[in-house]
């Protein structure tokens, strides 16, 4: 007779390692996007009562995006382990992945990347208060064609029927839907990364040339590389997965070096872009 405890151990032991990565990685996004939230809030209080920090809150809005964007891409990547989609029945765990990889590379990472970028720029340029909206109208425009694209290839073309996936059949006789991301929406997603990529560099350059602060010049061109490392990472790997046969052992590998390719972009773009800057703020509002 099985006991509930033998039963939890058995299931977490069938768990792969990969999987098990995904979650701690995802459990420390969502951990760092709370302090993220923390900073914020917190740093809109203070602005209250102190002139010099209301005129740094006047971001607030845009980090926020950042944030709430980064934390929802992590929370999606629950939908990518296999353990997660099991109770449902295959046809479900295919609309599910077709739904994870719009979401994913049509929309959630687009967003915050484009984000991102925008606040790289207020580094450049100083923007009126009332413009900050405007972030969020650029967000949609610029991720809306690659939105739309993985929409109609996963959903409304005759391309939709061959996403990638088989049926895994272990010793036991268990079938286990496995897949990966298709091969033109990879192309799609590459084609906005490749574009996204000149624009991210065209600012960083440009905070080289005009930024006079050398703290900030040396954090984000170390952000401008990071990011860059990494998206040509997950370009590598988006390649590699879509040409890589599904039961392939090797396809866990390269997802995990998909997802953790874009952790890293989400990791950095919060600390550099939210966390530090906001500490930074306090403590400068602590001697004036």
């Amino acid at each position: 007779m099985y006991t509930t405890e033998d039963t939890s151990s058995y299931y977490l032991r069938s768990i792969p390692v990969t999987d098990f990565a995904i979650l701690s990685v995802v459990a420390f996004l969502l951990l760092l996007s709370l302090l993220s939230l923390f900073c914020i809030f917190h740093l809109r209080l203070k602005s209250r009562s102190s002139l010099h920090l209301r005129s740094f809150n006047n971001l607030w809005t845009i980090r926020l995006l950042l944030v709430v964007l980064v934390a929802c891409w992590a929370v999606t990547q629950i939908l990518h382990l296999p353990f997660i989609r099991e109770p449902l029945t295959f046809s479900q765990q295919a609309y599910l992945c077709k739904f994870h990889i719009v979401l994913s590379l049509g929309f959630l990472q687009p967003g915050f990347l484009v984000t991102l970028l925008y606040l790289i720029n207020l580094f450049i340029k100083q923007r009126n208060p009332s413009e900050k909206w405007s972030v969020l109208v650029l967000v949609k425009l610029i991720t809306l064609p690659t939105l739309i694209l993985q929409i109609i290839l996963l959903f409304f073309t005759p391309l939709k029927e061959q996403l990638p996936w088989v049926l895994s059949v272990d010793s036991f006789g268990n079938k286990r839907m496995i897949y990966t991301y298709p091969l033109l929406s990879s192309v799609v997603f590459c084609a906005f990364a490749i574009v996204y990529s000149m624009g991210l560099l065209l600012a960083c350059w440009r905070v080289v040339l005009l930024v006079i602060n050398k703290a900030i010049r040396l954090r984000i061109n170390m952000l401008g590389m990071t990011m860059m490392m990494a998206l040509l990472v997950q370009i590598l790997f988006l390649g590699a997965e879509s040409l890589w046969m599904p039961e392939n052992i090797g396809v866990s590998v390269v997802s995990l070096g998909i997802f953790l390719s874009v952790a890293v972009c989400g990791v950095v773009g919060e600390i550099v872009l939210v966390i530090k800057p906001i500490m930074e703020a306090l403590e400068t509002g602590k001697t004036t």
